[in-house]
């Protein structure tokens, strides 16, 4: 099992260049490892406290799904943007959803680099 070091949300946004839709003011959240899945029961399954949880859904429950499992958050991929109902759901429920325009693919190897260091990424 690779060891992980956590790292905080604003320099996971920052390096990746992520857009916050919600959560500016959580950003200080450890991320302690990733999660990759657009099954919902499969995150729920399988997905872990402070996870950061990548996926192409943009619908409400993900949302529940964020906050039952206490993700650190929710990077939606390939430029996705979320629907209004689940930006409105995420605010209530204090999770923060970012945008990436990278696949989950390349956002998944970067986030994974960084948290075990296994390479630098370049800023």
């Amino acid at each position: 099992m690779t060891e992980t070091s956590p790292i905080d949300l604003s320099t996971l946004v920052r390096l990746l260049q992520l857009q916050v839709r919600t959560g500016a003011d959580r950003l200080d959240r450890p991320v302690r490892g990733g999660y990759v899945g657009d099954l919902l029961s499969d995150v729920m399954g399988n997905s872990h406290e402070g996870d950061l949880w990548i996926t192409r859904q943009v619908h409400p429950n993900i949302v529940a799904v964020a906050s039952l499992k206490d993700l650190a958050a929710i990077v939606l991929v390939n430029g996705s943007e979320p629907a209004p109902e689940t930006l409105t759901k995420a605010e209530a429920e204090g999770i923060p959803v970012l945008l990436a325009e990278e696949s989950a693919f390349a956002v998944a190897g970067k986030v994974y680099a960084l948290i075990t260091g296994a390479v630098q990424i370049a800023t």
